[in-house]
């Protein structure tokens, strides 16, 4: 009998290990396990962080951008506000050169002022304000002020004549003050 026990054990463990195998069968064959379920879960959220960070250095590189612009604006005002209060002294400097005088100590005075002016000049460049060009050229609203207007036959409609005024522009791009002129009709 004891060998039919052993047998009748035997058969149980194998009953018992059949029916484990057929539940481990089912588990597989069921939908994903806590594993699978945590893996997806972190997937999404490595995806989510990963969203949110490029959204990030997006922001981040636009606000650069951004504040080298108004860092620049800032400065061009600076420059084109100090540059103004000059351009009157540079305006009496340009009178003075072209006073005609006969005596040579007014000629050496002249030739003084004359350096003067171009060093005014000089620094102007380098400030990078420029002269705008006047006369000959056709009138532009954006940078020349028309203060008058003449018939001329000779002239080709709407060129300017004459300069009042110069004008100085910032950069090619910014006008520093306009320049008065005469316009041909």
């Amino acid at each position: 009998m004891a060998k039919q026990e052993k047998k009748q054990e035997q058969v149980e463990e194998i009953e018992t290990a059949e029916e484990t195998l057929e539940e481990t069968a089912e588990q597989n064959d069921s939908p994903p396990d806590e594993k699978e379920t945590k893996i997806a879960e972190l997937e999404a959220l490595v995806s989510e962080w990963e969203d949110k960070y490029k959204r990030l250095y997006a922001e981040f590189d636009n606000y650069q951008k951004r504040t080298a612009k108004e860092k620049d604006a800032r400065y061009a005002d600076a420059v084109i506000d100090t540059v103004s209060s000059f351009l009157e002294v540079s305006d009496n400097l340009d009178r003075a050169v072209a006073i005609e005088v006969s005596s040579d100590e007014a000629k050496k005075v002249l030739e003084g002022v004359a350096l003067v002016k171009k060093q005014m000049t000089d620094t102007l460049t380098k400030l990078n304000v420029t002269e705008i060009k006047a006369v000959g050229e056709e009138f532009d609203p954006n940078i020349h002020n028309a203060v008058m207007h003449i018939e001329d036959e000779n002239v080709t409609d709407n060129t300017i004549v004459e300069e009042f005024l110069k004008g100085y522009i910032y950069k090619e791009e910014r006008v520093v003050r306009h320049s008065m002129v005469k316009v041909a009709n």
